[in-house]
């Protein structure tokens, strides 16, 4: 009986193809939306998450936003590796600045800083090495790049060939002593200047007429689990050093901020996922309209089927098997049109969304649901017709 009203369905659908078609409109479309959306959403998401881990999350940065002729000195923050739960500190100053190399010239993003910044942040070297300590006390003019420096500005093929060499920070002359490895596509977004540079803080200090004191620093917590410690140590001595003065320092957990990002992108996941739900739902009433108009024009087959003995349960699995036919159809199309949509973003904006098997098993669930909820009350309609009403209609 299952095969027969399979068959009887198809070949009903089939018979009235343009009809099915655009019943299974409004559930392709809802499917489309959902799969899309939601894979988009999670791609996006990705991307960032992945791009500010690679910034380094169990870090915690500061900024002082009103020192009131209250400078922070360097002997201050290396007094604060006391605490047992800091692995890192480095101060940090950046100032955009003309560079050259020999005929060739722009603008980069130049950081003043000291040893323990590059592993705080995860930037890994190249070549070279990077800035250390007695580069620092000495005030040395030498520069870490990045890669994109090394090939514009300085016109090496090679990159590891501009260690060594010179490159003009405002007018003043620096050695190269290190290139970073070069950066994928999600850092990027981070970076105000395609050229970066890392140079010691005292050197910065001379070649910038902006910089005083120190307003700026990042430190590491020794692991994970120790990090909001850490938080409170800085926190206490921040405000015992500014005079208690809350408004005086932004204090920022990117870990923190990672998890208010996870909550945010989820929350609209969610939204996205019921926007495109209410589609699929007014596919299913297209479909319930449909299978009512179905019903109407076969009381006649119906009255038929019932009079040579079928039951009001044949006839109610035939046109629900009908109903679940369009609706899985229609998801069918939905997830072929998906993956087609997601390849053509893809190749126009040089991300990678991915269609995640769990939305598609949500979608086609969905579907199943749907067909099964807006096909049952015509199904039911049609299996509660008496056969002497279905004829006589007929007739």
């Amino acid at each position: 009986m299952l095969f027969q009203s399979l068959k009887m369905a198809w070949s009903s659908i089939l018979s009235n193809k343009m009809r099915s078609f655009l019943t299974m409109l409004g559930i392709i479309i809802g499917v489309i939306a959902l799969i899309v959306l939601v894979s988009v959403v999670d791609g996006a998401t990705g991307e960032v998450t992945d791009a500010v881990s690679s910034l380094g999350t169990n870090l915690l940065t500061v900024q002082i936003v009103d020192d009131k002729d209250r400078a922070i000195t360097l002997n201050e923050l290396e007094g604060l590796r006391k605490y047992e739960d800091l692995a890192e500190i480095a101060p940090y100053t950046t100032d955009f600045v003309n560079i050259r190399c020999g005929s060739e010239n722009g603008r980069a993003t130049v950081t003043g800083t000291t040893s323990g910044y590059t592993r705080i942040r995860n930037q890994e070297l190249a070549y070279g090495r990077n800035i250390q300590g007695p580069d620092v006390d000495n005030h040395l003019n030498v520069a870490v790049i990045n890669y994109a420096l090394a090939q514009d500005i300085m016109r090496y093929e090679n990159v590891g060939e501009a260690v060594g060499k010179e490159l003009y920070l405002k007018g003043v002359p620096y050695q190269v002593i290190g290139v970073f490895e070069q950066q994928d596509s999600d850092m990027e977004m981070f970076q105000v200047s395609a050229y970066t540079a890392v140079i010691p803080y005292t050197s910065l200090i001379r070649i910038s007429n902006s910089i005083g004191g120190i307003n700026s620093f990042v430190v590491s917590a020794v692991s994970d689990d120790r990090l909001s410690a850490l938080e409170g140590q800085i926190g206490n001595w921040l405000d015992e050093r500014l005079n208690h003065d809350e408004d005086a320092y932004v204090l920022v957990n990117m870990s923190s901020i990672m998890s208010a990002m996870d909550k945010i992108m989820n929350a609209m996941t969610v939204m996205l996922g019921g926007i495109a739900a209410i589609s699929l739902l007014v596919g299913g009433i297209g479909i319930m309209n449909i299978m009512l108009v179905s019903v109407t024009e076969r009381t006649r087959e119906i009255g038929i089927r019932k009079a040579i003995g079928a039951g009001q349960g044949s006839i109610l699995l035939q046109f629900l098997i009908e109903a679940l036919m369009l609706s899985l159809l229609g998801c069918a199309l939905g997830v072929l049109s998906s993956w087609g949509i997601l390849r053509l973003i893809a190749l126009v904006s040089g991300y990678d969304f991915a269609m995640s098997p769990r939305i598609v098993t949500i979608a086609t669930c969905f579907s199943l649901a749907i067909g099964m909820i807006f096909g049952i009350y015509p199904a039911r309609k049609a299996a509660k017709k008496k056969p002497i009403d279905a004829l006589h209609y007929a007739g």
